[in-house]
């Protein structure tokens, strides 16, 4: 597709350097550029993971002072690993 932008001087000389330096054209540095700013701005405005937690009063007795290991085999229990 093609479209027209203005673009600061400064900004377009630089460019059109690295492009001649990186043997690329305009172009693939216009189309990285925009690729990575989407991609960040997309990442922002994933909602983050909100951790799962129950309401309670902590480990039954019954685990109250179990070490992990102890807790994971009961996790564990009859199903027969």
């Amino acid at each position: 597709m093609k479209t027209t932008i203005d673009i600061a001087d400064n900004i377009l000389t630089r460019s059109r350097e690295l492009a001649r330096r990186e043997h690329r054209t305009l172009r693939e540095l216009v189309e990285e550029g925009l690729r990575l700013v989407t991609t960040d701005r997309e990442k922002d405005r994933r909602s983050p993971v909100r951790p799962v937690t129950f309401k309670g009063k902590g480990l039954s007795p019954r685990f109250a002072h179990a070490s992990w290991d102890r807790i994971r085999e009961a996790a564990y229990e009859g199903r027969g690993a």
